[in-house]
């Protein structure tokens, strides 16, 4: 098999007329994992990379476990994460008849035969390659021999799969890799029932839907050699293979739920997680360019090549995405993270609030990593009074405190202009006065106005409080005058 291009025109004229067409093919059986999130960035990145169309097919051929609230999910994942296909989603089950047709048009060429193996037959031969310690492959007694003598027996339809010679690979990500044809057995295309196999739908519709360029999990690079057979079998063109190795968990061993392997949902409704910091670090998983490591959706688009991705499984990391997010948050719009915030808050925002919360973002936004960080951060501006302190804060209110309390209260109250600065210079002034570093009034001073022990900078709570509610809040947690 002859070297490709990247854009494989060794492969010839697609049914687009050369234009790369990539595909995103999910089974809803559940959500749409990081796996296939990140398969599906590639395959986007790589169609508008090169001006091509990125197409989704959802494979809900497993009718017992395909769901209409796993579909939603799925797409709804995608579109969050921006992943926007091209035409509408093709839904392999209602193409079943058009998949059926193609196995009987490889049975008219001989490309394929009836089997007429029971199923007791079967697992006798089985049983003998356990024993004999090899691959199990299936032999059937029926590619070469009258399928009349079957009867009114039920059958399946297999490929005549290649027995002779090689089957080779060029592919984008693991090179060039050969498989001899004997280890390739005959796979069914239609089961006894009449219904097609996954392995005959995927060749169909990945034709019929024009696409050039396969990149998938490299889960998948074994199928990719019987899938040849029969597109060869079809005389159809073949695409570019390119089988991306799987993601693995910090630790090495294949990724799963204890890593972080959650949905897309999860990430965003639990985790707190936005979508370009995500999709950011998605890319970074397998795929390089030089040592970038911010990179926006527009230069991924720019960027990406199949040269840049790697051969080894990456290793996910929920710690360096929290990094990752951290730095979107602190770039990101104020009024967009403000109605995040408030989606996220257990009472009804009103619009006066929701300034309140778009005005707090700068004081804010660099401490979060995380939407839920943000929207806890924001928890002291909506608290009544007199707050309730917690056991850390409360114990900041001891000692001498309370009067310290009440001479930046005093301090405070007699401020012409309510800033920043102008706060600041009053409240060194008490410490200075009272001869005390500027955090033993701070201290107090922040677990009075916020009722924690820790809160974004105290002048910026000062100002983003306003001054009445501040002062009633300081005044609620000042000494009780004593009784003269």
């Amino acid at each position: 098999m002859s070297a490709r291009s990247e854009t494989g025109e060794a492969t010839g004229a697609s049914p687009e007329g050369g234009r790369v067409v990539t595909r995103f093919a999910p089974s809803p059986t559940g959500f749409l994992h990081i796996g296939g999130a990140r398969t599906a960035l590639f395959n986007l990145l790589f169609a508008r990379h090169h001006g091509g169309k990125f197409l989704l097919r959802i494979e809900d051929t497993d009718r017992a476990r395909s769901t209409q609230p796993a579909i939603d999910a799925i797409l709804d994942g995608m579109r969050w994460l921006g992943l926007d296909w091209d035409d509408e989603p093709v839904f392999q089950f209602a193409r079943a008849d058009r998949h059926a047709e193609v196995a009987r048009q490889l049975l008219e060429s001989g490309h394929a035969y009836r089997c007429y193996l029971s199923q007791e037959e079967l697992d006798a031969m089985r049983a003998e390659a356990q024993a004999s310690k090899q691959p199990f492959r299936i032999r059937s007694p029926w590619r070469d021999r009258d399928t009349a003598e079957g009867g009114d027996k039920p059958f399946v339809v297999r490929l005549k799969a290649p027995q002779q010679g090689a089957t080779t690979i060029d592919d984008r990500v693991q090179g060039s890799v050969t498989v001899q044809n004997a280890e390739l057995d005959d796979f069914v295309l239609l089961r006894s029932d009449g219904t097609p196999t996954y392995m005959l739908a995927v060749v169909v519709d990945d034709h019929d839907m024009g696409v050039t360029h396969v990149i998938r999990g490299d889960d998948h690079f074994n199928n990719a050699f019987r899938q040849l057979a029969l597109l060869r079998a079809m005389g159809w063109p073949e695409p570019v293979y390119a089988h991306v190795p799987l993601i693995h968990g910090a630790d090495g061993a294949k990724l799963s739920k204890r890593h972080g392997a959650l949905g897309v949902d999860a990430y965003r409704d639990e985790l707190g997680i936005l979508p370009e910091a995500l999709s950011n670090y998605l890319l970074r998983l397998g795929w390089g360019h030089g040592d970038a490591e911010i990179i926006r959706h527009e230069q991924a688009i720019e960027w990406f090549s199949l040269e840049g991705v790697g051969r080894s499984p990456a290793r996910f990391d929920l710690k360096k995405l929290e990094n990752l997010n951290g730095h979107y948050i602190r770039e990101a719009n104020d009024a967009r993270l403000a109605d995040l915030v408030a989606a996220r808050l257990p009472f009804e925002v009103t619009a006066d609030q929701r300034d309140l919360l778009r005005s707090s973002m700068p004081a804010l936004k660099p401490r979060a990593a995380n939407l839920l960080e943000l929207a806890e951060g924001t928890q002291f501006l909506f608290r009544s009074r007199p707050l309730e302190m917690d056991e850390s804060a409360a114990a900041l209110l001891e000692g001498e405190a309370r009067m310290l309390l009440s001479r930046v209260h005093a301090a405070l109250d007699a401020a012409g202009s309510w800033d920043t600065e102008t706060l600041e210079a009053r409240v060194r002034h008490v410490a200075e006065e009272a001869g005390v570093k500027l955090g033993a009034v701070a201290q107090p001073l922040r677990a009075a106005l916020t009722g924690r022990r820790t809160s974004p900078g105290i002048f910026d709570v000062l100002v983003l409080l306003g001054r009445e509610e501040s002062l009633g809040r300081i005044a609620d947690q000042m000494a009780v005058p004593a009784e003269g």
